[in-house]
């Protein structure tokens, strides 16, 4: 590794060097694994425990490691990988819409239909108003990409 410092202050991203000096807010929920809250100097610490707004907490001064011992505890942990079973460009760029799918946020539907008239809104009316907007939107979508276009605009839904 090239890297000249162990780790970066949290607050002023000044540079944390090995064999050195530095601090940890006392709050174990801010000493995460995956991000921890490192501080250059007290200074920093208290700008973080201001914004945190911690009522009982104190800088804890710690000791950053040599190179050598980072170097070493950094090629013995393994990086975890997350792989799943269906690829990204799979899910984005298939085409296979769900058509099961309600499209519309069904409170907002059902208090718009009764503040204007005061009248419930049965279940089955999210379902086939779903289907409504699926065919407006692919019309819509036939109009954009007759203008050559990749992008769907107010103006496509006006001959829908």
């Amino acid at each position: 590794m090239n890297q000249e410092y162990w780790r970066k202050c949290i607050v002023c991203k000044k540079e944390i060097k090995f064999s050195s000096k530095y601090f940890k807010c006392s709050v174990t929920s801010c000493d995460k694994k995956r991000s921890p809250a490192q501080f250059c100097s007290v200074d920093c610490w208290d700008v973080h425990r201001s914004i945190m707004s911690h009522k009982s907490a104190g800088a804890d001064e710690y000791h950053s490691p040599t190179k050598e011992e980072w170097e070493l505890l950094e090629n013995n942990n393994s990086k975890v990988r997350m792989i799943s079973s269906v690829k990204k460009s799979e899910i984005t760029h298939s085409g296979n819409a769900n058509t099961e799918d309600v499209l519309v946020v069904v409170s907002k539907l059902k208090n718009f239909v009764k503040e204007s008239s005061g009248m419930n809104t049965s279940g089955d009316v999210m379902p086939a108003l779903s289907d409504i907007l699926r065919k407006v939107c692919s019309r819509a979508v036939e109009n954009a990409q007759r203008d050559g276009r990749k992008t769907l605009m107010a103006r496509d839904f006006e001959d829908s």
